[in-house]
């Protein structure tokens, strides 16, 4: 599983579309403390106006399942963060989640790790036609994600990503329901 970041570059220096925008802020401020407790930040989503929603999503750096009390952990910590460095203008909601089975591929190593299974990305431009392409991930060359489609293999600048998501699958979840398994009988 690749280290997390905030910003552009994971400590391993991969990249990353973690957040962007104002969300990119809060990400710089909360990563370092967030890493020091063992998170690594899927990704931070700032939406709606006057009172807008700010959106954490967290993995485990130790790869155990997200559970109620590291997203109340989670919480705790950004907001402590937040109400002393104040970066959001407004009152703000706080949700944190995990990334759920269906998550969010914002980092170059989500494109490795999940190697095998179904994805749906989209393209800030258009690679040979297409903006959106669905496929098997077949994981990563360089920066450039890898693809299995129903046309054939096609290779996507990660630079070039607007968003990407894992599909939910029978393979997905049964994969999912291994690693929980293995993890607890790891953690006994």
């Amino acid at each position: 599983m690749a280290e997390s970041s905030s910003g552009d570059q994971q400590e391993d220096n991969l990249p990353s579309k973690t957040s962007e925008g104002r969300a990119r802020v809060v990400e710089k401020l909360i990563a370092p403390t967030l890493e020091d407790m063992g998170y690594e930040i899927v990704r931070v989503l700032l939406s709606g106006r006057g009172s807008p929603t700010l959106q954490i999503m967290v993995d485990r750096k130790d790869g155990a399942m997200i559970d109620v009390e590291d997203c109340a952990a989670v919480s705790r910590a950004t907001s402590a963060i937040l109400d002393v460095e104040d970066p959001i203008d407004s009152e703000f909601t706080l949700e944190v989640s995990s990334p759920g089975l269906d998550r969010p591929l914002t980092r170059l190593g989500d494109f490795a790790r999940f190697a095998g299974f179904e994805a749906r990305i989209e393209m800030e431009q258009s690679i040979d036609g297409h903006k959106r392409v669905s496929g098997r991930l077949m994981g990563v060359e360089g920066t450039e994600i890898v693809v299995e489609t129903a046309e054939g293999v096609v290779k996507l600048p990660f630079a070039g990503l607007r968003k990407a998501k894992l599909l939910l699958t029978d393979a997905l979840i049964e994969a999912m329901q291994k690693e929980a398994e293995q993890f607890s009988q790891d953690a006994d």
